[in-house]
């Protein structure tokens, strides 16, 4: 039978976000953690064998192909000058690097056979499950060395993290957060909290909406980053936190209904439909920036742009508790090797080269983003203690994996399932309805149907 191999193509978002970028916010990490809207693409032979794949180790010498997406231009310049380095650092491998659009990056990716595919690629993190399904990566645990995996961040680990191999390890990462102007909170009186141990209430962040309207002239209080689209991968990566804090999962234990369409996820998306009075449309994507709005929920890649706007005024907050405490997305953009590659060992040499303090320092200055080493984030001026940002890395130190996570943890890492893009675009497009008026639990239930129909036409997308 003929399996439904997916592909995720690159959503206008920014940056180094989940999403691939339309205001293009400097890349963070959710571009993986670029947040694409994803599309399905009918293949077969996918899954047969993937379970055991893995790359030959090699003799460590010779020349590798490495592909990359070429996105922002800073980014480009970034991985460009780590390529040239590591190549006059030493004589025994050369890489050689071919950047392909964002835009066509992961259907490349999906269209090339793995024999293909070159030695080392780099994937947005939510297509990595589909690429190790459809024997496109081999884990890469036998070839970077033990210091490399060690430095790795746990919720970068848990991203790229398959039945105990490790199929992809990124230099940064991605997180959400609230941004608020300071000068319009106090001017409606309105007390925020200063760490997510005092994270609002949901019902304290409706109170402060009510609050806040009180004093604004159209009653436009809020922006939840419309502009990148509900139904898109922006709407799975900036309001699944919605579900988990409350209790609620797109998946437990491989299926959606009983997780997805919840009674606590149905109370929760109810709660998010309410807010839609309070929200500005923010079709120019500046309604924070300009003064308009006093709270953006957003990701960390839109800080530069509100720093400058707000200098002392702005303030970092976390998400609204639910009730199973504050959480947030994480992941983004990784490398991995491909699963044919004839030389294991000189992959694994060029990505602990990648993933050093230089070169990640030197990326994450360039995106913004969140480095995902701990030796990188802890010389971050943006995210190391008592950084501007330093909720972000709090945020992720606290990592929950992609299931069975409480209310002591929260980052969480979107399902790391080949069938994936099935997943956030039958919960995006449930988002937006509800967003738009629909009947929360029908929506929501009519989405978990779609998800667990697609799953069991797939045998639930068991690597073999």
């Amino acid at each position: 039978m003929c399996k439904r191999q997916h592909a995720l193509t690159a959503h206008p978002l920014g940056g180094t976000t989940m999403f691939n970028g339309t205001a293009r916010h400097r890349r963070t990490g959710l571009t993986a953690l670029a947040l694409l809207p994803l599309a399905a693409l009918a293949a077969c032979g996918g899954g047969s064998g993937a379970g055991d794949t893995s790359a030959e180790e090699g003799s460590g010498k010779g020349t590798i192909s490495v592909w990359a997406h070429q996105g922002q231009a800073s980014e480009t310049a970034a991985l460009q000058n780590a390529v040239k380095n590591f190549n006059s650092s030493q004589s025994a491998v050369k890489a050689e690097l071919k950047l392909i659009p964002e835009k066509d990056y992961t259907k490349t990716i999906t269209a090339t056979d793995a024999s293909e595919l070159p030695d080392v690629l780099e994937f947005d993190g939510p297509t990595m499950a589909n690429f190790v399904y459809n024997g496109k990566l081999a884990p890469v645990d036998d070839h970077v060395s033990a210091r490399t995996l060690g430095n790795a961040t746990d919720a970068i680990k848990a991203q790229g993290e398959i039945d105990g191999k490790h199929y992809g390890l990124g230099m940064f990462d991605a997180g959400l957060g609230m941004y608020a102007n300071k000068k319009l909170l106090d001017a409606a009186g309105v007390k925020y909290p200063t760490s997510m141990d005092d994270a609002w209430t949901a019902e304290e962040f409706g109170k402060a909406l009510k609050a806040l309207k009180g004093k604004d002239s159209d009653g436009k209080v809020l922006d939840l980053s419309e502009q990148y689209g509900l139904a898109s991968e922006w709407g799975t990566f900036g309001f699944s936190p919605v579900l988990w804090s409350a209790g609620g999962a797109l998946l437990k234990d491989g299926k959606a209904e009983g997780a997805l369409d919840s009674p606590e996820a149905v109370t929760a998306m109810k709660t998010f439909q309410s807010w839609k009075t309070y929200v500005d449309p923010n079709t120019d994507g500046n309604a924070f920036a300009k003064g308009k709005v006093a709270l953006s929920w957003v990701g960390h890649w839109m800080y530069p742009a509100y720093s400058e706007a707000l200098g002392d005024d702005l303030v970092v907050l976390p998400l609204p508790d639910f009730g199973n405490g504050p959480k947030t997305g994480q992941g983004s953009w990784a490398w991995g090797i491909g699963a044919d590659s004839k030389n294991g060992k000189a992959a694994g040499a060029f990505l602990d080269y990648l993933m050093n303090d230089t070169n990640v320092g030197a990326m994450t200055q360039a995106n913004g983003a969140v480095p995902a080493t701990r030796t990188a984030l802890a010389k971050s001026e943006l995210y190391k203690e008592g950084g501007p940002l330093e909720l972000f890395a709090d945020q992720l130190a606290q990592p929950c994996g992609d299931s069975g996570f409480n209310a002591s943890c929260v980052a969480v890492t979107r399902p790391v399932t080949a069938g994936y893009p099935t997943v956030t675009a039958e919960f995006s497009t449930a988002l937006n309805a509800i967003y738009g008026g629909a009947d929360p639990q029908e929506a929501l239930k009519k989405a978990a149907r779609a998800i667990d129909r697609d799953f069991t036409d797939n045998a639930g997308y068991e690597i073999p």
